[in-house]
């Protein structure tokens, strides 16, 4: 049954705000919790016992962070992929970007069971060039395009199924996958919900699908940009729970804590409404939610030799 007020109590993690935060995720050595804000060009991380924030600023615009085999982030960037040392600050660049980034740049990613670090593009414009890349053994392949923002990336348990969504669209779909190739099938719409209409208020709309997570059940959670909520859809898409957030606009939930029962939600206060932001002094911030079923520990990119 959707569940509210009686399952879950939503906090702050940190006071700080972002401006475009995003791709949040856990580190179980030091129970801390890394994330971007995409706007100001930056790699965070929350120590959520002290509510500490350190920053590392970089030269173009971060869409996600993954954990690498071996020590460091990967960053992926609008100017291409980067390897980041958190404790020296070193930053050296992977790979180039296979697409032109004066029009696109890299938005989600996370790397598969393998190591295979996948990662989707959005269009500057808007336009449904975008794709899903691939990047293993030290090339870039394209596996799927002809959307306009790639988001809502993540995995079934057993990862045969891999959840990819167009948030423009309204749509995610899912895609039958192949851990011990790479390989993908055929997307099939798994979720879809109705655009904004001309004129709606935002207080009735539901919003459209950002990035997500995934449970040990299988469940899929979806942060609803501008819709106030996250979701946390079946195996098969259909909406088990609705929790209703204080900020119009989440962006991506994360599952950490020692017991990874703690769902961490990124959100954004970007070009949004003065009076909208006074509302809502928690754009921005990080949220935390405690939930009954823990989450998947984050897969790390494995590197070519």
């Amino acid at each position: 049954m959707p569940a509210n007020e009686k399952l879950f109590q939503v906090e702050l993690a940190g006071v700080i705000p972002a401006t475009l935060g995003e791709s949040p995720l856990w580190d179980v050595a030091t129970q801390s919790l890394f994330y971007v804000d995409i706007a100001e060009r930056q790699v965070l991380c929350l120590d959520p016992a002290s509510g500490g924030l350190r920053r590392w600023q970089l030269d173009s615009e971060p869409g996600c962070i993954a954990w690498v085999e071996g020590g460091g982030l990967l960053v992926a960037q609008r100017n291409g992929l980067w390897r980041l040392d958190p404790d020296t600050g070193a930053h050296v660049r992977l790979a180039a970007a296979p697409f032109d980034g004066t029009k696109q740049r890299f938005n989600d990613g996370k790397p598969d069971a393998q190591g295979r670090f996948w990662v989707g593009t959005i269009d500057d414009a808007r336009l449904p060039n975008a794709g899903l890349y691939r990047y293993a053994d030290g090339a870039m392949t394209c596996m799927a395009d002809g959307i306009v923002t790639s988001n809502g990336l993540a995995w079934s348990p057993d990862q045969k199924q891999l959840y990819w969504s167009d948030t423009k669209a309204h749509e995610i779909y899912a895609l039958d996958f192949d851990v011990t190739t790479g390989a993908v099938g055929e997307r099939r719409v798994f979720a879809r919900f109705p655009p904004r209409a001309a004129g709606q208020p935002l207080a009735n709309y539901g919003g459209r699908p950002d990035g997500a997570a995934v449970d040990v059940d299988g469940c899929y959670w979806v942060a609803m940009f501008e819709g106030q909520r996250l979701l946390r859809l079946s195996p098969e898409g259909q909406v088990l729970q609705d929790l209703a957030l204080p900020v119009r606009c989440p962006t991506m939930p994360t599952f950490g804590g020692p017991d990874l029962r703690t769902l961490y939600v990124t959100t954004a206060r970007e070009k949004r409404p003065a009076e909208e932001l006074a509302a809502q002094p928690w754009a921005g911030c990080v949220l935390k939610i405690r939930v009954e079923i823990p989450g998947l520990a984050p897969c790390k990119v494995r590197l070519s030799a």
